[in-house]
């Protein structure tokens, strides 16, 4: 079974970090998906954790969804890291990870949706 990774960066502020996990959840819904969030740092589950769920449901391939913008030095270096050591513990799984969210067709649209809401009043 091939599973997927919303992989955030954390934070203090706990909303934020229940954003993920619900952006993880309707992705879950919407595709018919099995999706687990986890976070680099300031929330739970880590991506080791996030890994471990998913191993013991029986995923034999992991795609790790980065919800950053950009690809900066925790994508670059702190991502692969993470997944070389998940990978290293469950060495049946793959692992692979798709491009952040910037360059994606749609970004354009939700950026014109958040100018027009602006112009417009609307919420």
């Amino acid at each position: 079974m091939t599973a997927f990774v919303v992989f955030g960066h954390g934070s203090r502020i706990e909303s934020a970090n229940q954003s993920v996990r619900q952006v993880a959840s309707r992705l879950a819904a919407n595709g018919n998906f099995v999706v687990e969030p986890a976070f680099l740092e300031l929330g739970q589950p880590d991506l080791p954790g996030a890994v471990d769920a998913l191993a013991a449901r029986g995923a034999s391939r992991i795609i790790v969804i980065p919800y950053f913008l950009t690809l900066g030095t925790h994508l670059q270096r702190d991502l692969p890291k993470l997944m070389e050591a998940s990978a290293a513990r469950h060495p049946l799984v793959s692992m692979e990870m798709t491009d952040p969210l910037d360059g994606h067709p749609a970004l354009l649209d939700v950026l014109l949706d958040l100018a027009q809401r602006a112009l417009t009043g609307v919420e």
